[in-house]
């Protein structure tokens, strides 16, 4: 695009001409700043993806590994209540065959008496 200027310029127009000119440079600096903006804001965009992505892996991984320890705990939790209920059992038992020996044995002649 060439540009004919006129050999004879009122001030009017040389005012209108240069006002023209500020406002294609300040739109033209203003589309490039505008360029910029959006691709730094593409840029951090990208970046938060990337660090919230990390972060989201590493959470998932520990939710994973919690989730395990919870598992591990419950059946360990359950194998001690097994234990003690067997225990307890056992314990009645031992306290049942005592009981009937002690009576067995104060039945034997001879016996010596023995007081509770």
């Amino acid at each position: 695009m060439s540009s004919v200027k006129p050999v004879d310029k009122s001030p009017e127009m040389e005012v209108e001409g240069n006002i023209r000119e500020l406002v294609r440079r300040d739109s033209t600096a203003l589309r490039h700043a505008e360029s910029d903006s959006e691709m730094s804001a593409n840029n951090l965009n990208s970046l938060l993806r990337r660090v919230s992505a990390t972060s989201t892996r590493e959470i998932d991984e520990l939710i994973g590994e919690l989730q395990t320890l919870r598992e591990k705990l419950q059946a360990d939790g359950n194998r001690v209540q097994r234990d003690i209920a067997e225990y307890a059992e056992l314990s009645q038992s031992v306290m049942q065959v005592t009981k009937i020996i002690s009576e067995s044995v104060k039945k034997l002649p001879g016996a010596p008496s023995v007081s509770p």
